[in-house]
């Protein structure tokens, strides 16, 4: 098992307010990538969102291989966004990518 770092890419289609932006930090901030060697040495940011509305989330997540990571990453996100009370037509994700990688061989 290793642990990635996952980044995300996505668009806000609507305004996020601070009190959402609340919620979707509470929500993904048990997947934070600061809790790894990568994240510290980065200084990674959980979320980051731009002037246009793009945002980056980027997750630590356990798995046995990439496509699992990816694929637990990308459905951590979209459960906290639907959280925060976005749907996939107001915040759509675009492709999973590692941006990090750990290991313990």
């Amino acid at each position: 098992m290793a642990t990635y770092v996952i980044t995300i890419p996505g668009t806000f289609l609507q305004e996020i307010s601070d009190a959402s932006r609340n919620t979707l930090l509470r929500k993904l901030r048990p997947s934070d990538p600061r809790h790894t060697t990568l994240g510290e040495a980065e200084d990674l940011d959980l979320l980051t969102v731009n002037e246009n509305r793009t945002f980056s989330i980027r997750l630590e997540v356990a798995a046995d291989n990439i496509h699992s990571a990816e694929e637990t990453a990308k459905q951590t996100a979209s459960a906290a966004l639907r959280e925060a009370g976005f749907s996939e037509s107001t915040a759509p994700l675009g492709t999973a990518t590692v941006t990090g990688l750990d290991t313990d061989a």
